[in-house]
């Protein structure tokens, strides 16, 4: 595959919001450059690491679609999660930074003059704007994800109620913009406090909480992706197509099922006990029926199904109902 075209299979919404921060992290480096206020750092930088870093995404999910090669036969899925886990590091120096200048500034805060104030408000009143714009994308990149509809104000709700369902990349994005459009707010409110209320300190609490709130997304992120990388079991999806199993008469029981979540796809591994009257031939036709209706699930690339006798011992427990049980 050309590399051309395997970029085109990157997540479109990383490449969105790449593009959208590089050009409001040039907006507010300049008006940085010229008020000097350290609200407008901390959000200079956060847009700065939120670009590079959903250009790391982006980059990443493109070349985990690679397919395999005789050196990497189990293919490249995996590869998003490790760019991600590189990428968090990025975030994390800027959240240190933004932090320390925050504090720096509330030891020894500075008034901020008239025309920095105009200049700060409407450059941030601009990136909140933009952010919500990708914010808003990322929403509805959720919802296509995992397969659910919905319309207006609906699709807040329920692109929060399904974020943990969407791709890595996705979920990646929705976080560093959530907490952009939120950082933009709150930088707005510190500067209002510290020119009309002259509480000075307030632009360095602004700073503070904008980079505290980078390292909530940092450690989220971190644990989701190294989860990843190391094929964490689904047990919602497990339970999912348990239940599809039974509805085949043919299949007494299930000895082990396992569906892995490598990098933005699912691999199925199971061990189906059948009845031992059945034919080689009709064996082989039910496990290329349950084969294809697994595969037809959103997120599935590879079903591998071996066939045992059935030896008339019940295994099969649905662990993910029993949790939601207790």
């Amino acid at each position: 595959m050309k590399r051309e075209g395997l970029l085109r299979k990157g997540n479109k919404s990383a490449l969105t919001a790449a593009i959208v921060n590089t050009v409001i992290s040039i907006i507010k480096g300049i008006a940085f450059f010229i008020t000097g206020n350290v609200a407008m750092f901390a959000e200079t930088m956060h847009s700065l690491g939120d670009a590079a870093n959903q250009f790391f995404v982006y980059i990443g999910s493109a070349l985990s679609k690679k397919a395999p090669t005789d050196r990497y036969p189990n293919g490249f899925g995996r590869l998003v999660n490790l760019v991600l886990l590189g990428a968090v590091l990025i975030v994390g120096i800027m959240s240190y930074e933004t932090i320390k200048e925050g504090y720096h500034h509330i030891l020894h805060p500075v008034a901020s003059t008239g025309t920095s104030i105009i200049i700060n408000l409407v450059v941030l009143g601009i990136a909140v704007a933009l952010e919500s714009f990708v914010l808003y994308k990322a929403m509805k990149e959720v919802l296509h994800e995992v397969g659910v509809e919905a319309k207006g104000l609906a699709i807040i709700s329920k692109s929060f109620a399904n974020l943990g369902r969407s791709k890595p990349a996705t979920k990646l994005v929705f976080m560093e913009d959530l907490v952009a459009t939120s950082g933009g707010v709150i930088a707005i409110i510190g500067i209002l406090l510290s020119y009309f209320a002259g509480w000075h300190f307030a632009e360095g609490v602004a700073s503070m909480m904008i980079g505290i709130m980078m390292f909530y997304v940092v450690g989220k992120v971190f644990l989701d992706n190294a989860k990843g990388a190391l094929s964490e079991a689904d047990d919602e999806l497990e339970a999912e197509i348990a239940d599809f199993i039974f509805t085949n008469p043919e299949i007494k029981d299930i000895r082990t099922l396992f569906a892995m979540k490598e990098g933005e796809d699912y691999h199925i591994e199971m061990k189906l006990e059948i009845d031992t009257s059945i034919s080689v031939t009709d064996a082989i036709k039910i496990k290329n029926r349950i084969e294809g209706k697994i595969q037809e699930m959103r997120g599935i690339t590879d079903v591998i199904i071996e066939f045992e006798e059935d030896d008339g011992v019940p295994t099969w427990v649905n662990t993910y109902k029993l949790a939601g049980e207790k």
